[in-house]
């Protein structure tokens, strides 16, 4: 009975660690932001493991907005001050 006790106790040490590492894991979910230029306006990208759900535009002289996923789709994004606008992406030519 104490050899079993002891091996709990030995299992529960090593097994502290990786709970501890695990943790660390789910508390990195803080957003990527990449911020660059195009033209007068400053962009950021906003970013959760890849995925960009928000991107923020701030044009020289204006006040900021930000453009949201209106749904999953890649290309759908609405303003968030302005939601019945959808900004539109079409394809104009496409190889294969």
């Amino acid at each position: 009975m104490r050899t079993l006790n002891r091996l709990l106790l030995a299992g529960l040490f090593a097994a502290v660690p990786l709970a501890v590492m695990a943790a660390d894991d789910v508390s990195k979910a803080e957003p990527e932001v990449t911020i660059h230029t195009e033209g007068d306006k400053v962009i950021q990208e906003y970013r959760q493991n890849g995925f960009l759900y928000a991107i923020k535009v701030t044009p020289k002289g204006a006040p900021p907005y930000f453009l949201v996923r209106a749904d999953g789709t890649d290309a759908n994004f609405i303003r968030s001050d302005q939601p019945d606008m959808l900004i539109p992406s079409w394809k104009i030519f496409e190889w294969k």
